[in-house]
């Protein structure tokens, strides 16, 4: 090649890698340190006494599972990512408690989330994380890092009692806290994933979606009071000995957006009317302490779709996404400290 073509060439790439060391430096809050940035909202995240090594740095608490997505094929209607076609594809997944303490007892967990990752051949997946509440408690990135900033005020008694004014989603979610029963198991649990996607499907034709998992099992309502006596992990010890007894399954239910809805905020609900699609069922075959599960090491990152899928309008996906890479790079980093088999390291 002329030395001409290779200095180009060479200075081609100098000006792709300054263009992303720049973007990254912006992403990273550098080049304007008011900015919210993944650092930021993952230390908000942390209890006074700090973070508890090698685990993840919310939802710390949880145990894994493997099972299959069984698609019914009603899925290709609005995209045509590979695990809607009509099939079975291998899935890792998660249950696990909203909170920064891996040994925070089950009863004192409102929250509830779902991690999954389905694989479709030829290495393509779909990453998701849900959680068990209708609605999230604000509509921006900013405000949870807000929020967060607001109830680490213990000097402050009047700090999250200001923000819930000037946020009504929060006393709305506060209300479904008080209200909403709590279930005896995470299989009696429907996860929501309260984020908007776009879906493409085979005619090019986009739709704003919302999905959730809504449960087979019948749901059995456990009082406050009784939670309060049950063992610190029955909710493992429950899933555990079920999915031993049977698998689980839960429907996958897509929910279609009409023109006009609130795609960017997920503290506003859709109105029940809108198009529903049943796509498959997740079955929940075997469950694993996360020890010795595979997804311990597994970052749930929404913004890992398929084709066909898509984010939306929704700013947090790209929130979460950012801060759950700033969490797993943190707690790979502490490996010794990371949940692992009683007999790992010995001969």
């Amino acid at each position: 090649m002329p030395g001409g073509a290779i200095a180009a060439r060479l200075a081609g790439i100098a000006l792709i890698v300054a263009g992303a060391a720049a973007t990254f430096a912006y992403t990273a809050g550098w080049l304007t340190p008011a900015r919210l940035t993944p650092d930021k909202l993952v230390d908000s995240l942390a209890p006074p006494g700090g973070a508890v090594a090698g685990f993840r740095r919310n939802h710390a608490k949880g145990i894994c599972f493997t099972g299959t997505f069984e698609a019914s094929g009603a899925g290709t209607a609005l995209s045509r990512a590979p695990m809607f076609a009509a099939g079975s594809y291998p899935v890792t997944g998660r249950f696990n408690l909203a909170g920064p303490d891996p040994r925070m007892a089950d009863g004192t967990g409102r929250v509830r989330g779902l991690g999954l990752r389905i694989q479709a051949p030829g290495g393509q997946e779909w990453r998701a994380a849900m959680i068990n509440p209708p609605f999230f408690p604000v509509a921006t990135p900013q405000d949870f890092y807000a929020l967060q900033q607001a109830g680490a005020r213990k000097d402050d008694p009047n700090a999250m009692k200001q923000f819930a004014a000037s946020h009504p989603s929060l006393r709305e979610f506060g209300a479904w806290a008080a209200s909403a029963p709590f279930t005896s198991s995470y299989a009696e649990d429907r996860f929501n994933s309260l984020n908007s996607f776009v879906f493409t499907n085979a005619q090019g034709q986009d739709q704003t979606v919302r999905w959730s998992f809504i449960p087979a099992a019948a749901m059995v309502a456990v009082s406050p009071e009784e939670l309060k006596q049950r063992d610190p992990d029955f909710l493992r010890k429950e899933i555990v000995q079920r999915v031993a007894a049977a698998p689980q399954k839960w429907r996958l239910v897509l929910t279609v957006a009409n023109p006009g809805d609130h795609t960017a905020d997920p503290t506003r609900v859709w109105p029940e009317d809108r198009r529903k699609v049943d796509v498959g069922t997740l079955v929940v075959s075997k469950v694993q302490a996360e020890a010795d599960g595979n997804c311990r090491d597994l970052n749930f990152d929404p913004t890992v779709l398929p084709v066909g899928m898509r984010t939306s309008n929704d700013p947090f996906p790209a929130a979460r996404s950012a801060a759950y890479a700033v969490s797993y790079d943190r707690r790979t980093a502490e490996a010794k400290d990371s949940p692992r088999p009683p007999t790992e390291g010995k001969p």
